[in-house]
């Protein structure tokens, strides 16, 4: 049978067949980071929203599923099984951290925003809504040294021991070790031993991203 909580649980599946939270399946298919969030699947006053047919169509075309799989989701009949991606750009914007710290050079969700970015090629390990970010200074010694080029998806999930960038609301970004995440605050393990962990409210968190290349 046909229920809210069955097509947003589809979603889900969906987005965590291709490694992505819910917003990065939302941004992977052109459509607004928050489409997805958890809270926009309820209106104010409790009643369930469903997703659009066009956003459907969209979150398959992006992925490559088929309407079949995406179906069985829906009717619990378990994942699609593995198959072709859909085809990826081949180079992804290069920031330094400098630019990352700056405003206006990102949405909410942590991509990218505008064009005319420096572009590095896409390595293997990424995925169409990732980027690449180049390390400037020693504060990442000895795992990043300046120069080094690290690819980062800010829609992946992330957990403990990921290695992540984080950026604050002051502007201040930082590469780290994911040791604790909750609704409250996230404490963050120094790549450097000379720098201190950091433990910081969630209030003061503008994005987090998972690192999942590094080119040492």
């Amino acid at each position: 049978m046909l229920s809210h909580d069955r097509v947003w649980a589809a979603i889900d599946a969906l987005a965590e067949r291709y490694s992505l939270s819910a917003s990065g399946l939302a941004k992977r298919a052109g459509l607004d980071s928050t489409a997805f969030n958890k809270s926009k699947r309820l209106s104010s006053d409790g009643r369930p929203r469903w997703p659009s047919t066009e956003s459907l169509a969209k979150i398959i075309e992006a992925t490559g599923a088929s309407l079949d799989e995406f179906t069985g989701l829906v009717e619990g009949r378990g994942k699609p099984g593995p198959g072709p991606l859909p085809a990826r750009r081949s180079s992804v914007p290069l920031l330094g951290f400098a630019q990352a710290g700056a405003g206006g050079f990102f949405d909410d969700a942590g991509f990218p925003a505008g064009q005319g970015w420096d572009l590095i090629e896409l390595p293997a390990q990424a995925t169409g809504t990732s980027y690449a970010l180049q390390v400037q200074g020693d504060s990442m010694l000895p795992l990043y040294r300046n120069g080094d080029v690290l690819i980062v998806e800010p829609g992946a999930a992330t957990r403990k021991g990921d290695r992540v960038v984080v950026k604050t609301n002051a502007g201040e970004v930082m590469a780290k070790v994911l040791d604790r995440q909750t609704a409250k605050s996230i404490m963050l393990v120094s790549l450097n031993p000379d720098h201190p962990d950091r433990d910081i409210p969630m209030r003061d968190v503008e994005w987090v991203a998972r690192i999942v290349w590094a080119s040492q």
